[in-house]
């Protein structure tokens, strides 16, 4: 009766399900930036949380030693999205609210990523490698 949703929706890594949380709250701030900026810095930043999220993705599905690449492109995309975003800011073209909201919710991704890359570091570093054949 409800029509909605028949199958539950596919669980997705804490990092992952921030990312979405923080592309769904970036895609709502989208429309109201000016057209000025909306498609030059505003679709920068869309295509390069889209890439954080695939690298992110990508690196969720790889074995141990192949994940960091991935995950460091993740940091180095989001911390360009930080940057952007601090030029539609400081331009005026996003308010503080949606900034302080969107900043919020990236810099736990950015936690979370560098928690990661530092995990997967330590286990692959000299010492705590695991035995190679």
């Amino acid at each position: 009766m409800h029509g909605q949703q028949s199958t539950p929706p596919p669980t997705l890594l804490p990092v992952l399900q921030k990312l979405k949380s923080a592309y769904i709250r970036w895609f709502e701030y989208y429309a109201s930036i000016p057209k000025t900026h909306r498609y030059t810095l505003g679709d920068k930043i869309d295509s390069l949380l889209v890439e954080t999220i695939e690298a992110t993705a990508t690196a969720g599905f790889l074995e141990r030693s192949e994940k960091i690449p991935f995950i460091r492109l993740a940091i180095r995309k989001l911390d360009t999205v930080k940057i952007l975003l601090l030029v539609l800011w400081e331009t005026k073209s996003l308010d503080n609210k949606k900034y302080i909201a969107l900043s919020e919710e990236l810099n736990e991704v950015g936690r979370m990523l560098g928690g990661w890359y530092g995990q997967l570091k330590k286990q692959t570093s000299p010492g705590g490698k695991p035995s190679e054949k």
